[in-house]
């Protein structure tokens, strides 16, 4: 079954610049310096990312869709899972170094970070899925009807409430506005690998 998440269930983790919602899906406009990092390689700490959040639970799975159409270094959007300030993951698009890339970063007190370029999907319309099943998040991308890919398989065993829902960050600039298209819940994968 697969469920439409309403906007308005969601809470922000840092009020953005400018939410519209019409019948297209939600507009949102990011705040300049917004991001979400934790100490690793730039010793800093930004927690001021625009995330809409709902409770996400175990074994079950969301899927957020919006439109790429990024300009500046570091523009970015996704899916947002969260346990604690220091414990959460978010996954999406990101334009890093003049280029489209799918990635992910896990925290766990400290950020990582990876990337693979999608340059081919600007413009089109992205859908990430964070699916959670026993002690662990897999995370899927995709781009318009194309086949999902396997973004990240990461840790979440929390006892913890989480939530989850779409982010965007704008580190660089003012201006960015993103525009999500859905939010839905749904069963979590089957499995981690599908036969060929």
């Amino acid at each position: 079954m697969i469920d439409t998440v309403p906007w308005s269930d969601g809470v922000w983790t840092n009020d953005p610049a400018d939410v519209v919602t019409d019948g297209t899906g939600l507009h949102v406009t990011a705040c300049e310096g917004s991001d979400a990092w934790r100490i690793t390689s730039y010793e800093f700490i930004h927690s001021s990312e625009h995330a809409l959040l709902a409770p996400f639970e175990p074994e079950s799975a969301i899927e957020v869709q919006f439109r790429l159409d990024f300009a500046e270094q570091f523009d970015q959007a996704g899916i947002f899972v969260k346990v604690d300030d220091e414990t959460w993951i978010k996954a999406g698009v990101e334009l890093s170094d003049g280029e489209e890339s799918l990635g992910a970063v896990v925290t766990r007190g400290m950020s990582d970070w990876s990337l693979s370029p999608v340059p081919d999907w600007s413009g089109r319309l992205v859908t990430i899925r964070g699916s959670w099943s026993g002690n662990s998040l897999t995370v899927r991308a995709r781009v318009d009807d194309e086949p999902w890919r396997l973004v990240r398989v990461a840790p979440l065993d929390a006892a913890a409430p989480v939530t989850a829902g779409p982010f965007c960050c704008a580190p660089t600039r003012a201006g960015l506005t993103v525009h999500f298209t859905s939010w839905r819940t749904t069963a979590p994968d089957a499995e981690l690998h599908t036969s060929a």
